[in-house]
C-alpha cells in the first residue's frame, strides 16, 4: 500500500504545481482578488496534503500493516477532493454554494491528522 500513497503524493504534487503556475499566470488578470485568494488556498492545503500523502507513503514502509495510517491517508484524499477541489471550482465559477462542502473536506484534513497521530501512538 505505500507505494498507492507515494505514487498519489507524487500526482498531487505535480497537480499543485500545474495548478500554481496556472493561477499565477493564467488566472490573475481573470479572476478577481476574492476568488484568486479562494484559489490560493484551495492550492496550499492541496500541497500540504500531498506531501502528507507522500509521508504516509514512508511511514507504511515501516509500519506496513497499519490500517490507521493507511485511513489517514485515505482521508487526506478525501480532504483533497473536498476543500481543495470545490475551491478551485467555486473560484472559477464564483459558484459559492460550493464553499458548503469546502468545511467537510477541512473536517477529513484533521481527522486524518488526529487518526495519524493516533495510529503513530498505538505503533509498536
Amino acid at each position: 500500500m505505500h507505494k498507492t500513497f507515494l505514487l498519489l503524493g507524487a500526482i498531487n504534487i505535480f497537480f499543485c504545481i500545474a495548478l500554481g503556475a496556472f493561477g499565477a499566470h493564467g488566472l490573475k488578470n481573470i479572476l478577481s482578488n476574492d476568488m484568486l485568494s479562494i484559489f490560493h488556498t484551495g492550492l496550499q492545503y492541496h500541497i500540504y496534503h500531498a506531501q502528507g500523502l507522500l509521508f504516509i507513503g514512508l511511514l507504511l514502509l515501516y509500519y506496513a500493516k497499519s490500517r490507521l495510517i493507511e485511513l489517514s491517508g485515505w482521508l487526506m484524499l478525501l480532504g483533497i477532493v473536498l476543500f481543495s477541489l470545490t475551491l478551485y471550482v467555486m473560484s472559477l465559477t464564483e459558484l459559492r454554494i460550493l464553499g458548503m462542502i469546502t468545511p467537510f473536506g477541512g473536517a477529513s484534513f484533521m481527522i486524518a491528522w488526529i487518526v495519524l497521530a493516533v495510529a503513530l501512538w498505538k505503533a509498536k
